[in-house]
């Protein structure tokens, strides 16, 4: 399996806008059920810095073919102050849904 975490700083003027479409990503996973895929993502205390996680056989999955994902990708970059990326390796955990 794939895993891949995504860390990024919303700025302050577009968290509203960028709540509301990463809202409509998960609606739209919630609705459509990937078979192996899984995406979490994290509001971190100071609320405008997020953690991204998205795991399966072969990432990015079905991310590239949602509307909604579309839709949140499009201007991204415009609406963090910083972003990285990093593959990763789970070396151990508990009840998360293996």
């Amino acid at each position: 399996m794939e895993t891949i975490l995504i860390t990024y700083q919303v700025r302050p003027d577009c968290l509203a806008e960028h709540l509301t479409l990463l809202g409509a990503v998960h609606e739209e996973l919630a609705r459509l059920r990937p078979a192996g895929f899984r995406y979490l993502t994290l509001r971190l205390d100071d609320g405008h810095r997020f953690v991204e996680v998205a795991m399966g056989p072969e990432l990015p999955g079905p991310l590239p073919a949602l509307e909604s994902f579309r839709r949140y990708r499009a201007a991204l970059d415009e609406r963090c102050e910083e972003r990285s990326t990093a593959e990763f390796t789970v070396l151990g955990s508990h009840g998360m849904g293996e």
